[in-house]
């Protein structure tokens, strides 16, 4: 899951990285803490959308099953124990593999509402990370 992370930094795997500076480590931190601020900040605005759109009855059981379909995969990929920053880096990879997950089992309409869905669900997820601060 850190590949993830680091990709999203624009970190290549099996480039060496250059040594830090003096304060390298705090800034590496700042770093991680900004990508995962940003990736909270989207999946609580995502999680706004999707309980908005689930108002509508026409909808929301198809949304509801989505959302089902894409947590428990992502359980399944983050397993138990994880922290907001690996959270965030399988986000950085998370439309391909949701995307082939909602084609293979979800009814007509996902494609509307991927990102929101998506969105939401790491939203959810976030809250069981080892990291969590409400």
């Amino acid at each position: 899951m850190a590949r993830g992370l680091l990709s999203g930094l624009g970190v290549r795997a099996g480039v060496a990285l250059p040594d830090p500076p003096v304060r390298g480590d705090r800034l590496a931190c700042l770093s991680v803490t900004a990508v995962v601020d940003s990736a909270r900040h989207e999946w609580a605005e995502g999680h706004r959308r999707f309980l908005a759109a689930a108002r509508d009855p026409a909808v929301a059981d198809r949304l509801y099953a989505h959302l089902e379909l894409v947590l428990g995969d992502l359980r399944r990929r983050t397993g138990s124990a994880f922290t907001l920053a690996e959270l965030a880096g399988e986000h950085a990879e998370a439309e391909r593999w949701i995307r082939g997950l909602l084609e293979e089992h979800a009814a007509d309409g996902w494609a509307t509402t991927l990102t929101t869905v998506q969105a939401a669900a790491f939203h959810l997820a976030s809250r069981s990370a080892t990291d969590y601060e409400a």
